[in-house]
């Protein structure tokens, strides 16, 4: 699977965003907040995405070393991206796999993070 351009969102539509990305390359993680949520992450670099509407309809979530900034939708909770910083310092973002349009993370390939380690 090559580089594609998606549209996705949260479940009550105030959140909407486009992104180009590479779904050969997902990550599920076991720490103690995606294993909870169930996600399905890929990763773009920040000019990949493009955040449509509802800025105003997303608060931020912190925790452990507080450098990913977890957003989700005030109205239906759906977390379905985060900012934050690759390991080169460069601005990235998490996209839940799962809130992407004509999707199914469950037959998608995914690495197995252990950020329950980390």
């Amino acid at each position: 699977m090559a580089t594609k351009h998606y549209l996705g969102g949260c479940q009550c539509g105030a959140v909407s965003f486009e992104a180009n990305a590479d779904l050969d390359q997902t990550v599920t993680c076991n720490c103690s907040r995606c294993r909870r949520l169930g996600s399905v992450l890929t990763f773009i670099a920040r000019d990949e995405f493009t955040l449509k509407s509802g800025e105003d309809n997303l608060s931020e979530y912190l925790f452990n070393s507080k450098k990913v900034h977890h957003t989700f939708c005030k109205t239906c909770g759906i977390q379905s991206f985060s900012y934050g910083e690759k390991p080169d310092g460069s601005a990235m973002v998490a996209i839940n796999v799962n809130c992407l349009e004509g999707v199914n993370p469950r037959e998608l390939t995914s690495y197995a993070h252990d950020g329950a380690a980390a």
